[in-house]
Order: C-alpha cells, then structure tokens, then sequence
C-alpha cells in the first residue's frame, strides 16, 4: 500500500496517466472507427465493446484523478492495469494486422514499443494508484 501521503511524482504520474485514459476513453466514443478497426474477429459486439471501453477508460480515469478517497483511487487503478492486460490482446491484432500490410502499416517502430509499453502501463497504473509501491519501495530503517 501506498503510504497516507502521496509523493510528488506519484501524484503527476498519476495525473498524467489519468489524463491519457480520459483522452483514450473520450476517443473511444467520439471516434469509434478506428477502434473497431482492430478488433480481434473474436470479440462479441464489437461496436458496444468499443463503447463500454471507452467509458471503462473514462471512469477509471476519474477514479485514478481523485484525491478524496485513496480507496476509490486504488480501485480504478486496479480496474485501469485489468483493462490493460484485457485488451492487449487487440494491440497484437492491430500489430498482425499492420504488419501484413504490403507497405508494413504503422512498422516496428510504432508497435514494438507499443507492445513493449504495456505491461508498463499496467504497473504505473498500479504504482500511480497507490496499489503498490514495487520496485520504488524504500527499505525501513533498522
């Protein structure tokens, strides 16, 4: 757990990954196309999956934003870094995808780092949360 008083940096981390999953989230609704473009065939309802992760996207940016109720924030951090595993799976479609392309799509070096950047994305969610402190903990003092 994270300890009663937030650091400095978690706090901009967790803002700034708030702000990203707002901006994703609001993407999601407003522009669905092109999330429905990479959708593995084998999602159910792919037009309400991109609209329910859009709103997922928003509630648990607003959830990581708040600063009343370090409860609710670790909640949506957990829901944020759940999320991220979730849809891994459509980064690796867009990735096949783009990459059978005659002209390679978007290339390596778009997606090697995308594809990198997720499990990093799950632990900030969790560390920005308050969730973990891993590996940033501090020993204690003998």
């Amino acid at each position: 757990m994270a300890t009663p008083h937030e650091s400095r940096p978690r706090r901009i981390a967790r803002i700034a990954l708030a702000l990203a999953y707002a901006a994703a989230g609001l993407a999601h609704l407003a522009a669905p196309q092109g999330f429905l473009a990479i959708m593995p065939p084998w999602v159910p309802m792919p037009a309400a999956m991109v609209l329910w992760t859009g709103i997922a996207e928003l509630c648990g940016a607003a959830a990581l934003a708040q600063s009343w109720s370090p409860r609710l924030r670790r909640a949506g951090a957990s829901g944020l870094a759940v999320y991220a595993v979730c849809v891994f799976p459509a980064n690796v479609h867009h990735f096949a995808l783009d990459m059978a392309r005659p002209d390679g799509g978007l290339g390596l070096y778009y997606h090697a780092p995308r594809m990198i950047a997720q499990p990093v994305i799950v632990w900030w969610a969790l560390w920005a949360g308050g969730v973990t402190d891993w590996p940033l903990r501090r020993p204690k003092p003998s």
